[in-house]
C-alpha cells in the first residue's frame, strides 16, 4: 500500500530535523502524504510545544511554504497535536481557526487531579518523571489516577472535537506492569468507556508506533486487545509513527500493519483536502 504519516514532530518543538528533511524522506520512503502535528503552545514552561505565538505562526508559514513547494509530488498537511487539560489549555476551535489547520490530534500527556495543584507528566524517556508524578499529584493511588487519565482522554473528545485521538493508552507507557494490569476488571471498565465515547464523537483513532520502535513500550498504542474491541465495534483508525525524526516516519509500520490485517482491519483513514477517505491495504 502507498504510506502516509499524519503524527510528526519537527524541530519546532520536540522533534529533531527541519521540515523540509522530513518531507525528503517521505519522498524516499514513497509516501503520497505527510501531516506535521507539532506540540501546541500551553500556558505554562515545557520543554516540548512551540513556545508562543510568534513561533506558531512560524510554524504555520512554514508548513505552507513546503504545501506548495511540494505539491506536484506530495501532499503535505498542517496539523497540531493539541494538549488538553481542562481549565488549563486552550480551546482547539481557537487553534484550528486562527492557523486554518488541516486537521487536529488530541491528546493527553498531562493528567490533572481535579482542582489539585500539579500535573502528572506521562510522557517522556524518563520512567522517573511518571513515578514521582503519580506519588505527588495522586499519592500513589493508581487507580485515581488512571481514572482521571481516561476521564480527561473522554471530555477531551466529547468538548474538543480533535479529528484523531492520539494514542489511546499512553498511560501504560511506564507502567510495565508495575502499578497496574490491563487485565483488571477496573482498567478495562475505563477503556470499554472511552470506547463508547470514541463512537459517539466519530474520532478517528490513531495506532501509534513510537512506543514500540523507541523501546518504551512492547505493543502499540492502542494495544492488540482494545483493537480487537474496536475492530468489533466498527470504530476506524489511521496508521502513525509520531515521528520525531525524519528517519522514523515509517517506524515499525510493516509490522503495525501485518498486525492490523490478522485483527480484520482492511483500511486506514487519511485526509485529502481536508476530507477524511479510507485507504485499503
Amino acid at each position: 500500500m502507498s504510506l502516509f504519516n499524519l503524527h510528526t514532530h519537527s524541530n519546532f518543538c520536540d522533534g529533531s530535523g527541519e521540515p523540509e528533511e522530513f518531507v525528503i524522506s517521505a519522498l524516499e520512503k514513497g509516501f503520497h502524504t505527510l501531516g506535521f502535528s507539532s506540540h501546541a503552545p500551553v500556558p505554562f514552561k515545557n520543554n516540548f510545544a512551540i513556545k508562543g505565538e510568534r513561533e506558531l505562526q512560524k510554524y504555520c508559514d512554514t508548513i505552507r511554504e513546503l504545501k506548495l513547494k511540494y505539491s506536484d509530488c506530495i501532499s503535505v498537511c498542517l496539523a497540531l497535536e493539541i494538549d488538553y487539560i481542562e481549565g488549563i489549555s486552550r480551546d482547539f476551535s481557537e487553534f484550528s481557526d486562527s492557523c486554518r489547520l488541516d486537521y487536529t490530534i488530541g491528546s493527553v500527556h498531562l493528567v490533572r487531579n481535579g482542582s489539585e495543584e500539579g500535573l502528572w507528566f506521562i510522557d517522556g524517556p524518563r520512567v522517573e518523571s511518571y513515578d514521582e508524578g503519580l506519588r505527588n499529584v495522586f499519592g500513589g493511588d493508581v487507580r485515581k489516577a488512571i481514572s482521571a487519565y481516561y476521564h480527561q482522554v473522554s471530555r477531551m473528545i466529547m468538548t474538543q472535537k480533535p479529528d484523531i485521538l492520539g494514542h489511546f493508552d499512553k498511560i501504560k507507557m511506564h507502567n510495565n506492569d508495575r502499578y497496574f494490569r490491563e487485565d483488571e476488571p477496573w482498567y478495562r471498565e475505563l477503556v470499554m468507556d472511552l470506547l463508547e465515547m470514541v463512537i459517539k464523537t466519530g474520532v478517528i483513532v490513531e495506532v501509534n508506533t513510537r512506543g514500540i520502535y523507541k523501546k518504551r513500550c512492547d505493543d502499540l498504542y492502542p494495544g492488540v486487545w482494545i483493537l480487537k474491541e474496536m475492530k468489533k465495534r466498527g470504530i476506524p483508525i489511521t496508521l502513525s509513527a509520531d515521528a520525531h525524526h525524519p528517519s522514523e516516519i515509517d517506524g515499525y509500520y510493516a509490522e503495525a500493519i501485518k498486525i492490523l490485517k490478522g485483527i480484520g482491519y482492511k483500511s486506514l483513514c487519511c485526509i485529502d483536502n481536508k476530507i477524511w477517505k479510507e485507504i485499503s491495504f
